[in-house]
């Protein structure tokens, strides 16, 4: 038997602190930075006016975010650790909320379970260390089903409401695809069988949270050919949720739910299967399916993995009392050992695509007076917008508005009638672009030009690949 809680000291620093020290280990990821990154680097930079002309134009669905980093960068200065700390914390803070919430509905050892089993899941993993929004919006997902589940214990005050609709909100603002919270929440109001009070409470405080953040959702429609680059869906991309939707399934049921009992399966199931199947359903309309976007609903899949653990516990306890006390540190400890491999790769510049700052450093290396540069695409040319001083002395020769200045993130370039132009008068030109294995094909006439009078009127006379980005230095052919 459990001793009862008020013999145990408080639960939830210790998922929080263990969380913090797997984001602090290998934070700058051996200095380097990607492309999504990148994107949040150089906004966080732009003044608040600069980022508020941007947002008219593209990324107002992150615009939240961008503000906040913003703030962040002006008081803590630009780097690889105020660019991820945020979200470090924000795990962690949500690794103590799965431990708040299963210790309440299961016992202190479902709660152990499941703070500690939420760090570890690869997905947490890879974004515990990510410069973008995705880690606030789930630590948001873990304190509003902490709220709900005050609420559900019958200690719904108006003001627990209206902060669970404010920190709702506040997500959705974030992401609006992080609403996507409410309906997993209305499951477990179905399922628990609340009262009217309990529903007039929690439908006013969703219908407060959606009105904050429509203007956002109709505003953003109009920048809907930023995600045109998402594939539609397959077979294979069903394997993830399927995987995650089975073994939070079996956990559910080790719970033994039953429909009217608030428990950690009526909680966590809906968390965890709302969102994926809600996600999968807007991508039969319009292609949106990316793990990240919902991955808020490893909260729900670590409460059920916490169900599963402390029923286990609670099983042995009787037959074997001390040897289950040993159960959940033993399973975090070999789970964490088979998952060790995994970690170190996340934490290696080898885990992302390409990295904007080791090309640039590449770049500051190479450059000679007089040279100048090209990008292919125009997207690369965030490597210079994050290290302008390795660029300093380069002329951006298709450039014609700055991105700063058009309120873009990569700029606006000339045509290619010009931009032809201005290469052949150049001497040396220094070219930024992917890896080949990284590379896409040329969709743009603009840097096909590029590509075709550096094939006919330049040689090659470096080439360096480096971390998914390449360099190569041109030089004219003197016919």
């Amino acid at each position: 038997m459990e001793p009862p809680l008020r013999r145990r000291p408080p639960l939830w620093p210790i998922p929080f602190l263990w969380t913090l020290a797997l984001g602090l280990w290998g934070l700058s990821r051996q200095h380097s930075v990607w492309r999504d990154e990148a994107a949040t680097w150089q906004v966080a930079r732009r003044s608040v006016a600069d980022i508020w002309h941007m947002l008219g134009h593209v990324d107002a669905v992150h615009g939240l975010y961008y503000l906040l980093m913003r703030g962040l960068f002006v008081c803590f200065g630009a780097g690889v650790t105020t660019l991820r700390l945020p979200s470090v914390l924000a795990m962690a803070v949500a690794a103590a909320c799965v431990a708040a919430i299963g210790r309440r509905l299961a016992g202190y050892w479902a709660g152990l379970a499941g703070g500690l089993a939420f760090a570890l899941l690869p997905a947490v993993q890879f974004h515990l260390q990510e410069g973008r929004p995705y880690a606030l919006i789930t630590a948001g997902a873990g304190v509003s089903t902490l709220l709900l589940v005050t609420a559900l214990q019958g200690r719904g005050r108006a003001g627990l409401w209206a902060a669970y609709g404010g920190t709702v909100a506040v997500c959705g603002l974030l992401n609006w695809l992080s609403l996507l919270i409410l309906p997993a929440h209305l499951a477990t109001l179905l399922w628990t069988r609340t009262g009217r009070r309990t529903w007039a409470c929690w439908a006013t405080a969703a219908t407060g949270a959606v009105s904050a953040v429509l203007p956002l959702i109709l505003f953003s429609r109009r920048q809907a050919a930023q995600v045109s680059w998402i594939p539609p869906l397959t077979w294979h991309m069903l394997i993830g949720p399927a995987v995650l939707l089975a073994i939070g399934g079996l956990g559910a049921l080790l719970d033994r739910p039953r429909a009217g009992r608030l428990s950690l399966a009526a909680v966590g199931l809906p968390l965890l299967a709302v969102p994926q199947l809600g996600l999968l359903g807007l991508s039969l309309v319009r292609p949106l399916f990316l793990d990240r976007y919902v991955l808020f609903s490893m909260v729900g899949l670590a409460l059920l993995i916490g169900a599963a653990l402390g029923t286990a516990v609670r099983v042995a306890g009787p037959r074997f009392p001390r040897a289950s006390r040993w159960l959940v540190p033993v399973v975090v400890a070999v789970a964490m050992a088979a998952l060790l491999p995994q970690s170190l790769a996340k934490r290696s510049p080898a885990s992302r695509v390409d990295d904007v700052l080791s090309v640039a450093s590449e770049v500051r290396r190479l450059k000679q007076p007089g040279d100048a540069v090209v990008f292919i695409p125009a997207a690369r040319r965030d490597t210079a917008l994050v290290s302008p001083g390795h660029f300093r002395g380069l002329r951006d020769v298709a450039l014609a508005e700055s991105p700063v200045a058009s309120g873009t993130l990569k700029g606006v370039e000339a045509a290619p009638a010009r931009i032809r132009t201005a290469m052949l008068a150049q001497r040396r030109i220094l070219l930024v672009t992917d890896t080949p294995a990284v590379a896409r094909p040329l969709s743009a006439k603009r840097d096909e030009v590029k590509t075709a009078v550096l094939v006919e009127h330049f040689r090659v006379v470096s080439d360096e690949q480096i971390r998914g980005r390449r360099v190569t230095v041109y030089e004219r052919i003197r016919g």
